[in-house]
């Protein structure tokens, strides 16, 4: 009897200690809500309230990090921001958004909801939405571009940067600008070389130019280039 005992001890050890030592794998799930706090400027053309029927296109432009986390002051030191400082009019609107976090990315999924509802309240022509960005701005703006890839009549990127594989993930139809200096230590132009080369590769409508001894803030060239807003403004979703 006692050998009996202990044998059904040893046997129940055994047994509770594989299952204390088990692993496991559960299906779940969570819903996550989060929210951005977005602050903006948003610029009208002059001829936006001379008709109520007319609709107008949209330029999106999305500022670099130094600009993040700032006051909203901050984004008018540069890109179409500080042209309209400076009095130059454009024949489209301007959103321009603040990243409100200072080292962090741009949450490109809150700017395309602030988008929908600036394009929602206002006479803005669906088919005339336009992207551009520097910097960190420019990468969020290649992001968005593989993110809502049916969105944009025309993209425009400054010294940014975006993996390689996302050339698969644009639009074929979307026409695309892109600038970069040579001498840029902060974001390498064979960043913009290895993208244009794979767009090119690909037959993708690209313009590039590359600025020979300029460095990083190669924005002061290309964002004063009047051929930029023309070639913008003439693009337009079939």
């Amino acid at each position: 009897m006692k050998q009996l005992i202990l044998i059904s001890i040893a046997v129940s050890f055994l047994f509770l200690s594989g299952c204390a030592g088990q692993s496991r794998l559960i299906d779940n799930e969570y819903e996550t809500v989060t929210k951005e706090n977005l602050q903006y400027y948003l610029y009208f053309p002059k001829d936006y309230d001379k008709t109520e029927d007319e609709e107008f296109g949209l330029l999106l432009f999305l500022h670099g990090g130094g600009e993040s986390g700032a006051e909203l002051e901050e984004i008018k030191k540069n890109g179409p921001p500080k042209l309209l400082v400076e009095g130059k009019e454009f024949p489209f609107l301007i959103l321009a958004p603040q990243n409100p976090h200072k080292r962090k990315w741009w949450n490109i999924h809150a700017v395309n909801q602030l988008l929908d509802e600036i394009v929602k309240t206002n006479r803005i022509d669906p088919k005339r939405i336009y992207l551009t960005g520097l910097s960190r701005g420019g990468s969020a703006a290649w992001d968005l571009a593989v993110q809502y890839p049916k969105k944009w009549a025309a993209l425009a990127v400054v010294c940014g940067m975006a993996p390689v594989p996302y050339a698969h993930w644009i639009d074929k139809k979307l026409p695309i600008w892109v600038f970069h200096g040579d001498m840029d230590k902060v974001i390498s132009i064979e960043e913009s070389d290895k993208m244009v080369a794979k767009l090119k590769q690909m037959s993708y409508d690209v313009k590039y130019t590359r600025y020979k001894g300029v460095g990083h803030n190669s924005w002061a060239r290309a964002y004063t280039t009047d051929e930029l807003y023309e070639w913008i403004n003439n693009q337009k979703l079939d």
